[in-house]
């Protein structure tokens, strides 16, 4: 349904600022965090524990998507959200300089995830409710553009901030994240003027027709034709992506003495952030035009290659990493490209699957979102458990337990089923 034209806002004034506002804060929950709790000594178990169980949140968020609309309308809720984020970032800035930090802080990065979660909801549905299908169409590569911009801010602009301050600083890192409270105050008051209200479609009148209504979604869903190996595919595609996420990134900055490549916060953001996030578009988009030129059938399974043994890179890394003598640094960001390229080339095929062979149907926008939130399901206990196995193992052994951690990919990509015919 396309907006009215008593509510009509060019797309240009807010897709761009909206979706840089949706990018901002998964990354900084889930990335920055972490880094910031690395950089100021915890250890490896507490940090991925803590914030694995905390990426659960947007796994769970089709649990209260439906009942959304009974109350306000869409720019209502972004805007609460935005405003929320802006405070909870705000809070988080000042709570470094308790010396419970770290629990405050925890307590602090899981209201903000479900701020995050309903901000996405809401953003989603006025992007769909308020540009006719032209519109969505030229304006999807955007959307996702400044998406990627919000997460090249959070993980390459925020530590850049945090670094020229002083390393291992609690000062530092509230300067940083008072900065990034700053940028989600001015797109909130933004948003105020130049968000459109988006359609409301068919509110739903009282909770009775909300469970109805995902109930029979939800009914509708597992009377699919093989959703059970299509699942399958979804929940073990990527088996050993969250062990990787988890702990990948702390292994670059942790000191040479625990075994880590030892980056500062400078090198970590332009390395593990910026150029990664420029590799990780340049897989997608290459990934895309190749499964779209031979079919995701016949790429499935070397799509999972491609997903799963560019982890090597990181065994690598780890067997010369030594206690005396840096790896160059050339080194190091050769192989984490390779990395990040590798698998987002990969991993296009798992999002064209669910969106071609599991969400048509009478409720495709619900299906997929469960599919969505399924596929991230697997992440919350592997990325809950990295860090204790890299403590305990030590980083090499850690990223030889990744790679064996990979094999139900390969299986799930082989016997993948097919039961619509889209290509061939």
């Amino acid at each position: 349904m396309s907006q009215s034209t008593t509510n009509a806002r060019n797309p240009w004034s807010w897709v761009p600022t909206g979706y840089f506002a949706e990018g901002i804060p998964y990354v900084m929950i889930t990335w920055v965090a972490a880094t910031m709790f690395k950089n100021l000594g915890h250890d490896n178990t507490d940090i991925t524990l803590w914030i694995g169980n905390i990426t659960l949140v947007w796994s769970l968020k089709p649990l209260w998507a439906a009942f959304l609309e009974m109350f306000k309308t869409k720019k209502w809720i972004v805007l609460a959200m935005e405003f929320s984020m802006m405070g909870l970032l705000a809070a988080l800035a000042f709570c470094m300089q308790l010396p419970s930090y770290f629990t405050v802080s925890i307590g602090i990065l899981w209201i903000m995830a479900f701020a995050s979660a309903t901000h996405d909801i809401c953003m989603d549905g006025t992007y769909i409710t308020t540009l006719d299908k032209t519109e969505q169409a030229k304006f999807v590569g955007i959307q996702g553009m400044f998406w990627n911009v919000g997460r090249f801010f959070s993980s390459t602009v925020i530590l850049l901030i945090a670094a020229y301050f002083g390393e291992q600083e609690t000062t530092s890192w509230t300067i940083a994240w008072c900065f990034a409270a700053a940028v989600m105050a001015t797109l909130a008051g933004y948003h105020m003027f130049f968000l459109p209200k988006g359609s409301p479609g068919q509110r739903p009148e009282n909770f009775k027709q909300v469970y109805t209504t995902f109930f029979d979604a939800w009914v509708d869903f597992f009377r699919k034709p093989q959703i059970w190996g299509m699942l399958a595919f979804v929940f073990l595609f990527r088996s050993g992506e969250g062990l990787l996420l988890g702990v990948g990134h702390l292994f670059l900055q942790a000191p040479l003495t625990e075994g880590g490549v030892g980056l500062t916060l400078t090198e970590k953001s332009l390395i593990d952030g910026g150029l990664s996030i420029i590799m990780s578009l340049a897989g997608g988009l290459l990934g895309g035009l190749f499964i779209s030129r031979y079919g995701l059938k016949k790429t499935l399974f070397f799509m999972a290659i491609c997903l799963n043994v560019p982890n090597l890179t990181y065994v690598y890394l780890s067997y010369v990493a030594a206690p005396d003598v840096r790896i160059s640094l050339v080194t190091v960001t050769v192989m984490v490209v390779i990395e990040k390229f590798f698998y987002s080339f990969g991993f296009v095929a798992n999002m064209l699957y669910m969106m071609q062979q599991i969400s048509p149907g009478k409720y495709h926008m619900t299906h997929y979102a469960y599919c969505t939130a399924l596929m991230n399901l697997v992440l919350w206990p592997t990325i809950a458990i990295s860090g204790y196995l890299s403590d305990r193992f030590g980083y090499f052994t850690f990223f030889c337990i990744v790679m064996v951690a990979t094999i139900p990919s390969f299986f799930a990509a082989w016997f993948a089923p097919f039961p619509r015919n889209t290509e061939d």
